[in-house]
């Protein structure tokens, strides 16, 4: 009867019936007597019977009395799960047009003469350096020196441990992405007023989006990757779907430029916005902290 458990098979690998629509490895017997391996989604059980679809190729029908072992395995990871943190952060670079950098081995120095963002004015500190004076050259760089470092890593104990303290009162910031395309599903209706006014920079991969003085917003654009920032709704218009109509045209503007992943960074406490970017499909991929010399601190919130 279709479904129904095999024990002699079940029993020895664990396999069975509710691995119907999950990603499995199986190892199995072929008619010549060797083994081999299929890594794919279990398509059905029953009737004497395991399907496996792999990646690609078409479906591998396996007799359960020739199942060797097998078990499920996690989902494989999208492309942009698998790029690190500090490459995730690379590609938000193109939102400060004026972005000066400098390397301090695999630190970067971020500083910006128009930007009041920490992320363009501190070092971006993921990961070792690789320096031996890493710390002093981040020190003798900036007037108010600033690491953003990844929560609970190895460089945010360190920095710690050298009497470094959180920067501000703002909770940590969570870097979040999403595939385009999802995005793209979710805002799917919104319009986009006749009185959207989008400014591109001149030197491209940069885009400013205003609806007159109720919203507006920022895009970057670097190698596929599209990032919004500072999107903002006046007060006395808010609860109108005036951030999606913002979001809708900038993700207009990076979809024509070939964007095909979505990114933004949100402080973790924001409740309302971490809804409305739960909504449209981001989770977060990384989430770090701003720390400074205890002499330095400020208690003020501050831009992420």
């Amino acid at each position: 009867m279709a479904g129904k458990e095999e024990p002699q098979s079940v029993g020895s690998h664990g396999l069975g019936p509710r691995v119907v629509g999950l990603r499995v490895v199986v190892r199995y017997l072929l008619d010549s007597g060797s083994a081999t391996d299929v890594l794919g989604v279990c398509l059905s059980w029953g009737d004497g019977r395991c399907v496996v679809q792999p990646a690609t190729g078409p479906p591998v029908s396996i007799r359960l009395s020739d199942i060797v072992s097998g078990k499920p395995v996690p989902p494989r990871a999208s492309i942009r799960d698998r790029v690190s943190p500090r490459e995730a952060q690379h590609h938000g670079f193109a939102l400060f047009p004026d972005l000066v950098t400098e390397p301090v081995g695999d630190w970067v120095l971020r500083g910006s003469p128009t930007a009041t963002a920490r992320r363009a004015n501190s070092v971006l500190a993921f990961g070792p350096s690789g320096v031996g004076d890493d710390v002093e050259r981040v020190v003798a760089h900036y007037d108010r020196p600033v690491a953003a470092v990844l929560t609970g890593s190895l460089e945010n104990q360190r920095f710690e441990a050298l009497g470094w303290v959180p920067e501000s009162d703002d909770s940590d910031t969570l870097f979040q992405v999403a595939g385009l395309a999802q995005v793209a599903r979710a805002l799917r209706g919104v319009p986009v007023p006749d009185t959207a006014v989008l400014t591109p920079a001149p030197t491209g991969g940069f885009a400013a989006l205003r609806l007159g003085d109720k919203a507006w917003g920022y895009a970057g654009f670097d190698d596929d990757w599209l990032g919004f920032s500072g999107i903002e709704v006046h007060p006395s218009h808010r609860r109108r779907g005036l951030g999606r109509q913002v979001m809708a045209a900038l993700l207009g503007w990076g979809a024509e430029l070939g964007a095909t992943t979505a990114y933004l960074q949100v402080l973790a406490d924001n409740t309302a916005a971490l809804a409305l970017y739960e909504d449209l499909g981001f989770r977060t991929h990384h989430t770090y902290r701003y720390l400074t010399p205890s002499t330095g601190r400020r208690l003020s919130r501050a831009s992420h």
